[in-house]
């Protein structure tokens, strides 16, 4: 059984940093592509951030591109999202999420185990 934690979550002013963890269990976490999802109060959960296998290829939503940094470390069974330049639209519960394919997927349907979530709150 594959499970996701996510951790690095909190309340941050507009114009702050943050970094997300997310530690996947399981042995073969090298062999999964890796995304993050975000999902605000009364909206649908959306794309972010995607990275595959090795970490080679990488794939962001227009609304973070230039601003968060998808990486991983696949010694560590983790993945993380280094956020910058937050924004109060940026607030959400975010989610990490892994697919047995190696490609950067924004495609949420592609993914086959997710985590809990953490919560991220930008005050304006």
């Amino acid at each position: 059984q594959v499970q996701l934690v996510e951790s690095g979550g909190g309340l941050v002013q507009a114009g702050g940093s943050l970094r997300l963890s997310c530690v996947v269990s399981g042995r073969t976490f090298s062999t999964y592509g890796m995304g993050w999802f975000r999902q605000a109060p009364g909206k649908e959960r959306e794309f972010v951030a995607a990275i595959s296998w090795s970490g080679g290829s990488t794939y962001y939503a227009d609304s973070v591109k230039g601003r968060f940094t998808i990486s991983r470390d696949n010694a560590k069974n983790t993945v993380y999202l280094q956020m910058t330049s937050l924004k109060a639209d940026d607030t959400a519960v975010y989610y990490c999420a892994a697919h047995r394919s190696d490609y950067a997927s924004g495609y949420g349907p592609d993914y086959d185990y997710w985590g809990q979530g953490t919560q991220v709150t930008v005050s304006s």
